[in-house]
């Protein structure tokens, strides 16, 4: 049964299992960045855990809709290969948040898109596509055939019409194996304190991740979630005021001893895909998260099946793809080649080096 609380024509909560379901299709492109990051990093699970919690909440509540809140994937990349300490994370989230805000506040992410044109910003959307399919992979890789059952499970529950919730019990599944991996820890707070894990570190290295982390940002996170609000869900989110609301996130959650969150057009996706429809996702999600931080250890997040955490990712990743495509008519060759190229040049190299080449072939084109 579902329960209704509209406060306006644009805002509605919805609490029902269907949104239990979408609540969770962005948690499966956030869950493997975090034990991974926690495995890897000085960084401290359960503040972590807390900051997507709190600003889960608090962004689908403010915007009235299910908007994703996800890490920001060069940094945390850089982080988890060794590129990055945690407090140059830390310094590169600051910064990143600072220009996020500015700029999101001057109206330069609108102008950007009006300039760049919707091709390589559907050509970014595939990009990330590809990428959550590539990670689908390496994740499924040590455990092939748990990957294989899981898919099965997965197309077997589609055909029986339990699509949404073939989710559900792939991650209950994953949990129980966890469970009896690793057992039940005691539940604790968090400790509050400034910069938990380790104060801000400004370096060349820091500044690098920064100016590739904002190209992926503002292509992704602002420019094509703000059209894939649209696509999906019929509202009309600018640009901009994802940007402002990045930077705002990432300014508060870090010295609480978070890392760098933004929007994203994959976890939407992800969202739409497993069926939020409205904001209760984000406060099912947010409370979630929040609970896990109780009792999160690395021992227990790393327990979990990866294999079926690769699953679910293939889903998000198809469901992506497919939102890139449709908005662009097959008659036109030249947007489905400029999509197409800057999905590939986002999966080889970098998605900010396809952004910023998709953006100059456009113009180019169109001179």
């Amino acid at each position: 049964m579902a329960y209704s609380f509209r406060e306006d024509e644009q805002t509605e909560l919805e609490f029902s299992a269907s949104e239990l379901t979408g609540a969770l299709g962005d948690s499966v492109t956030v869950l493997p960045l975090l034990v991974a990051l926690a495995a890897t990093t000085s960084v401290s699970l359960a503040h972590v855990l807390v900051g997507f919690g709190v600003f889960q909440i608090v962004w689908g509540l403010y915007y009235g809709m299910p908007l994703s809140v996800e890490p920001m994937k060069a940094l945390v990349g850089l982080a988890i290969v060794g590129s990055l300490s945690y407090p140059e994370l830390a310094a590169a989230g600051l910064l990143a948040g600072g220009v996020l805000l500015v700029v999101g506040s001057f109206g330069l992410v609108g102008y950007l898109q009006r300039v760049v044109g919707e091709p390589v910003i559907r050509g970014v959307q595939f990009a990330v596509a590809l990428l959550l399919l590539e990670a689908a992979v390496d994740l499924s890789l040590g455990a092939p055939g748990v990957a294989v059952a899981g898919l099965a499970l997965v197309c077997l529950l589609a055909l029986l019409g339990y699509r949404q919730s073939s989710v559900l019990v792939v991650l209950a599944l994953g949990g129980v194996a966890a469970v009896l991996a690793a057992g039940v820890p005691a539940p604790r707070l968090p400790e509050l304190a400034l910069f938990p894990a380790g104060s801000p570190t400004i370096s060349g290295a820091a500044l690098e991740g920064t100016v590739a982390q904002l190209g992926m940002t503002i292509g992704n996170a602002a420019i094509a979630t703000a059209l894939l609000c649209g696509d999906l869900y019929d509202r009309d989110v600018s640009a901009d005021r994802l940007s402002q609301s990045m930077g705002v996130t990432c300014l508060a959650a870090i010295p609480a001893g978070g890392v760098p969150m933004c929007h994203g057009s994959g976890g939407l996706a992800g969202k739409y895909a497993f069926g939020a429809r409205t904001a209760g996702a984000n406060v099912l999600l947010g409370v979630g998260y929040i609970a896990l931080a109780l009792v999160a250890t690395g021992a227990l997040l790393a327990a979990f099946p990866v294999a079926l955490l690769g699953v679910l990712l293939v889903v998000v990743g198809v469901e992506l793809g497919r939102a890139a495509f449709d908005p662009i008519p097959f008659t036109d060759r030249r947007a489905l080649a400029l999509v197409v190229g800057v999905g590939v040049v986002g999966l080889v190299v970098n998605v900010g080096v396809a952004f910023v080449l998709g953006a100059v072939v456009f113009w180019l084109l169109s001179e």
